[in-house]
């Protein structure tokens, strides 16, 4: 299963505005959108992070990058990428007449921890701080995107280091909140896994036999892994019942 860690960073729009607080900015404000400037990518296991950026290699051929590692990977794994990281890559593709990319399956870091936890702040840095985990690259804030657009190379030496640091980061956490993502791909789709072994990718523990799980309609045999303590269940109803009960 190839799986790859994927982070963006993107320009701020500029616009015309007249107050500072409660704003509507109307299209004929804007001046210019935003665009992807720059993205990181890590193969999980490798120890190599490739970065490209309109200030390093030209925009154009970062968005072919972006593409084409799209197109070579099974799982993207991102935090808020659903929403924010994926939705801005398509863009560029599809304005660079660009193809679909395949389907991939996706891992949202955000969303594992929205729906398993509780922390006070969802923020990565927060959560990875909590966990014992390094944290974000500290930078000066908007300034930094400022001198960025304005194509100043100290500024694009720090945005490196700030956006490859978050995909590491994001692996991270991905290594530690793996057992506790019960919707994650299969690995056992992609290799030839015992059926009693565990299907979270890199772990290869074996299944024990832990009771049922009962949904509205079935009961299934489920299952916890000895080694990473994932639990999952099999994919055979052992029984269902023909019609949900009404209240």
């Amino acid at each position: 299963m190839k799986r790859l860690t994927l982070d963006i960073e993107t320009s701020p729009n500029l616009a015309d505005v007249w107050s500072l607080w409660n704003v509507n900015v109307g299209l004929s404000q804007l001046r210019q959108t935003g665009k992807v400037i720059a993205f990181a990518a890590k193969w999980h296991g490798s120890k190599r992070v490739e970065f490209y950026s309109d200030f390093h290699n030209g925009h154009a051929d970062m968005v072919s990058a972006a593409h084409d590692l799209l197109n070579s990977t099974d799982v993207v794994i991102h935090y808020n990428g659903t929403k924010f990281d994926l939705p801005h890559l398509r863009r560029e593709f599809l304005l660079a007449d660009l193809a679909p990319h395949k389907p991939v399956a996706e891992v949202d870091l955000l969303n594992v921890v929205r729906r398993k936890f509780r922390f006070v702040s969802n923020k990565l840095d927060h959560v990875t701080r909590e966990l014992g985990l390094a944290g974000k690259v500290a930078h000066s804030g908007h300034d930094l995107w400022v001198r960025c657009m304005a194509n100043d190379p100290s500024a694009w030496a720090l945005m490196k280091r700030y956006n490859v640091g978050d995909v590491k980061l994001t692996e991270e956490l991905y290594d530690r909140l793996l057992p506790w993502i019960h919707n994650h791909p299969s690995a056992g789709l992609y290799t030839y896994l015992d059926p009693m072994t565990c299907v979270l990718p890199g772990c290869g523990g074996k299944l024990q036999r832990r009771g049922r799980r009962v949904t509205a309609l079935s009961i299934y045999q489920q299952f916890q892994c000895t080694s990473c303590g994932a639990w999952s269940r099999g994919k055979t109803a052992l029984g269902r019942v023909e019609e949900r009960g009404t209240a």
